[in-house]
């Protein structure tokens, strides 16, 4: 019994297409990466509008959410959405393992500035790691569900694909920046500006990049399916 169980869910993980493979990989990787990349804020040059870093992994994610949803569905999109708390989870856990172990006598007595400045920078992200994550469901489950509504029943062509990820992402970006922004940083200093630059920069790279760079995805996915 056990033997036909295990040979299920070989076949099963065999039968995984491979873009959809490839995704939820970057997926994972992304989650993590837009928590760490979210501690520095940069200048939206030519204005003083600022946005945190973690935008570029974010719209990533916003991406890889909709090629799934496009390509294999909603429900499954919102399960990777979901199973994303795992590598976030996981991560902020070693961060605490790690910022508790004593360091090296060498680096105590050789890099104490390099020693403080990772216990300065990580130490204050927990505001980022707890912010991180309502941000992050509520955003995405959003996206995924504006996209999904707009396909309605008809297939649509490329131009539909890029409206609807517009659109989607737009929406969704600019609640994610008010909920991120509000609860990491609300308090630290004076987060106006902040708050704008980053509601005008998330809609903005909606609205430019993402409808291609979706297109983009469904077409790179569709090809790793072919190649399999």
């Amino acid at each position: 019994m056990s033997d036909a169980i295990a040979n299920e869910t070989r076949l099963a993980a065999a039968a995984m297409p491979r873009g959809l493979f490839v995704y939820t990989l970057l997926y994972g990787g992304m989650t993590v990466l837009a928590g760490v990349l979210a501690y520095k804020q940069v200048q939206l040059y030519p204005t003083d509008l600022a946005v945190e870093a973690g935008i570029f992994a974010f719209l990533l994610l916003v991406v890889i959410s909709s090629t799934i949803a496009q390509l294999y569905g909603e429900k499954l999109a919102k399960r990777i959405v979901w199973w994303g708390f795992v590598p976030l989870l996981i991560a902020s856990l070693l961060m605490q393992l790690v910022l508790n172990l004593p360091a090296s006598t060498e680096m105590v007595e050789f890099r104490g500035d390099d020693l403080a400045a990772f216990e300065r920078v990580h130490a204050t992200l927990w505001r980022v790691w707890m912010a991180g994550p309502a941000a992050y469901l509520v955003s995405l489950l959003l996206n995924v569900w504006i996209f999904s509504r707009l396909r309605g029943s008809a297939e649509g062509g490329t131009v539909s694909l890029m409206v609807r990820g517009a659109i989607a992402s737009a929406l969704s970006q600019a609640i994610d920046s008010v909920i991120f922004v509000t609860l990491a940083f609300y308090g630290l200093f004076d987060i106006t500006n902040l708050l704008i630059g980053q509601v005008l920069a998330k809609v903005a790279l909606s609205l430019v990049l993402v409808p291609f760079l979706i297109t983009a995805g469904v077409a790179f996915a569709k090809r790793l399916d072919a190649s399999a």
